[in-house]
């Protein structure tokens, strides 16, 4: 039975405005284009799900997305953009297995959440990390102060979560690395959220949950002289040097999140234009909901230090269990969902990724206002 335009209509109304902090919210006028070519690709006579991923049309597909993302993050030359699979977590072990193992080399790691905790233990198994800055002491809530570490001009890489879902903690600007040390990003969170100075970096990578698309595809995109440090014994996925090689192409890529990832940054480039204008825009929605919190002081309770709050998961608590839970519940009647924070943290997590409209931001500040005058 097919859907008609009013199914469609019906279905759209009954969206929530989805906090959740990944996989998270996607553009509705992508879902919508998604959705038109679901069944049969315009050109291909089939779904993109049942195409190959070596045939023309989806080569072209990936090329596209490729050159597109280029524009958008102004990649050099000096990098390649490889489509992996397997997430951040896949990455805590590719990078030191590739730039760490045998080089008789220390990486230093900036520990400032939970993900930055998992990458420096996966980088253990490999060879000598250091965890030059650790914010455990005070459950992650800064990013680390001038003077807080010492960077190694002969360290392995210097390595970084650019923004902590859990905790809410994000560098404002990029950690400084000397030129002779690779600086290498997570950005898993706040990929595409604003411009990054990807020349500055030996990697930037991102699973693309948050910003970039469905779970299932991470973009890495690595300078060109760090792809062939891997040792020929590490197992073949391992090696940066064969997606480079194969184009991507070494296993079958996740072809589905490619394609959805390249109608995510046409988005970007053509609706929303650029990524200092999505910056702009998530700025201001992350200040209407530290604006309530830090006008009720002593009703919400922010986790990070204000100068280094995200502005693509903003987490606080409230004074008592039993007011978390009737927030949670009194927020489902105004369509906000998804808003409990991790376990680690508690309280609340309201992730604004880009997709997240400012009409949903405003809903959540006005029902927090409003929540905390009740119940002061």
């Amino acid at each position: 039975m097919s859907a008609t335009a009013t199914d469609v209509s019906q279905t759209t109304d009954q969206r929530v405005f989805n906090f959740s902090a990944g996989p998270a919210a996607i553009p509705l006028s992508v879902l919508q284009e998604v959705q038109a070519e679901m069944v049969c690709l315009p050109g291909a006579g089939a779904s993109v799900m049942e195409l190959s991923h070596r045939g023309k049309i989806f080569v072209d597909i990936i090329q596209q997305a490729e050159a597109d993302l280029r524009t958008l993050l102004s990649i050099p030359e000096t990098h390649e953009v490889l489509f992996l699979q397997g997430g951040a977590a896949l990455q805590f072990s590719m990078i030191p297995a590739n730039l760490l193992k045998d080089s008789q080399k220390t990486a230093q790691y900036l520990v400032t959440g939970t993900w930055g905790k998992k990458a420096i233990g996966e980088a253990r198994k490999e060879g000598e990390v250091e965890a030059t800055f650790d914010g455990s002491a005070t459950n992650f809530d800064r990013i680390p102060a001038e003077g807080d570490c010492k960077i190694s001009d002969d360290a392995a890489y210097l390595y970084y979560c650019s923004n902590e879902t859990i905790q809410g903690v994000q560098f404002p600007t990029p950690p400084a690395a000397p030129t002779s040390v690779p600086l290498i990003c997570d950005a898993s969170s706040d990929f595409l959220s604003r411009p990054i100075d990807i020349a500055n970096h030996g990697i930037v990578y991102a699973c693309a949950q948050k910003n970039a698309g469905p779970a299932g595809l991470t973009v890495v995109i690595i300078r060109k002289d760090l792809i062939d440090r891997g040792n020929e014994n590490l197992p073949g996925y391992l090696l940066y040097k064969n997606h480079s090689a194969a184009e991507s192409m070494w296993n079958t890529p996740p072809t589905f999140g490619v394609y959805v990832l390249g109608k995510i940054v046409k988005w970007l480039l053509n609706d929303i234009g650029g990524l200092d204008t999505m910056a702009k825009q998530n700025a201001e929605k992350a200040a209407m909901l530290y604006e309530v919190i830090d006008a009720n002081p002593d009703f919400y309770k922010g986790h990070a230090q204000a100068d280094c709050r995200s502005k693509m998961n903003v987490t606080f608590n409230l004074p008592s269990d039993e007011l978390l839970a009737e927030f949670v519940k009194e927020a489902a009647t105004h369509k906000i969902e998804n808003l409990k924070g991790h376990r680690s943290v508690g309280g609340i997590r309201a992730s604004i990724y880009n997709a997240m409209p400012v009409e949903g931001v405003k809903t959540l500040a006005k029902f927090m206002t409003e929540f905390a005058a009740k119940n002061s």
